[in-house]
């Protein structure tokens, strides 16, 4: 199962993300990332692995937005890669979700 989290304050949301991620990794999950709105637009970081990863991919970002939403994946679908790791972003649209989306016509 994947665990997600939000954020919408007036604290920098990236830290209080991945403590929240932190707290739902509780087994081998595959990949982590993050969106986070700032300056009106969402910015996406994503690694493979482990969520300590993710974190050292943040740690030479200067991401400051105070809206954002984490995942943690644990792969049943798919492969683990960054392709596939969340969030997933649709033109202006980010999206996480906790299952299986397929389109099937």
């Amino acid at each position: 199962m994947c665990g997600i989290i939000g954020y919408i304050g007036k604290e920098t949301a990236v830290p209080i993300l991945i403590e929240g991620l932190k707290k739902l990794e509780y087994r081998g999950y595959d990949s982590a990332g993050v969106a986070v709105l700032q300056d009106g637009k969402f910015e996406v970081r994503r690694a493979v692995g482990k969520l300590q990863n993710l974190e050292s991919l943040l740690r030479n970002e200067t991401l400051t937005g105070k809206i954002g939403v984490g995942h943690v994946r644990w792969a049943t679908h798919g492969r683990p890669s960054e392709e596939n790791a969340h969030p997933h972003r649709a033109g202006s649209i980010v999206l996480v979700h906790n299952g299986i989306i397929e389109n099937e016509i």
